[in-house]
């Protein structure tokens, strides 16, 4: 065998068995599997995780006939694995660490969430980046496991047009570096 295919070979068969132990330890922590359309992309490395915080914030609009919440911004705080704030996550959608270091990304696949008012699991890519630090090198952002953040159901009509609404939200947050 041509040492070149095998260390593709090797690779492929490293990349697959990390994907399954990725799995293995989502089902044990009881979360779900993460969609395969949400994968980070080959060769990504997982830099921070961060838990996110806060409130997704709504707008009431008209939208030709029809009145809706329309989604404004994320406004939410980030917090590591032991519970001590790390940053905070806003419109751009960005998230900034306390070094400074900004990520702005964009979504490039979505899945809905398991539980019926979260909302979406999302699969971002870096679009921008500011300030020196950890973030400096982030590719690519998973929003995974989301509790609440749903827009609200009713509640926008003639006599709210303008107002906005909170409505609390949770996350976990992966940005890995290619």
């Amino acid at each position: 065998m041509n040492p070149a295919t095998s260390r593709g070979a090797l690779c492929a068969r490293a990349a697959l068995l990390l994907i399954l132990m990725s799995t293995a330890l989502q089902a044990q922590d009881g979360a779900p599997p993460t969609p395969a359309q949400l994968a980070p992309p080959k060769g990504a490395r997982l830099v921070l995780r961060a838990i996110g915080k806060g409130d997704q914030v709504y707008l009431c609009k008209l939208d030709g006939s029809r009145y809706s919440w329309t989604f404004k911004e994320p406004h939410a705080e980030l917090f590591d694995e032991k519970g001590k704030r790390i940053g905070r996550h806003f419109a751009g959608p960005s998230w900034q660490l306390e070094d400074e270091s900004r990520v702005t990304g964009k979504v490039v696949a979505h899945a809905d969430a398991p539980a019926a008012d979260a909302v979406p699991w999302l699969l971002l890519a870096a679009v921008d980046h500011s300030g020196a630090g950890l973030m400096d090198n982030v590719t690519d952002i998973q929003r995974l496991n989301t509790r609440g953040g749903k827009a609200p159901a009713n509640g926008c009509d003639a006599q709210h047009v303008g107002e906005e609404s909170r409505v609390a939200y949770s996350a976990d947050y992966l940005f890995f570096s290619r």
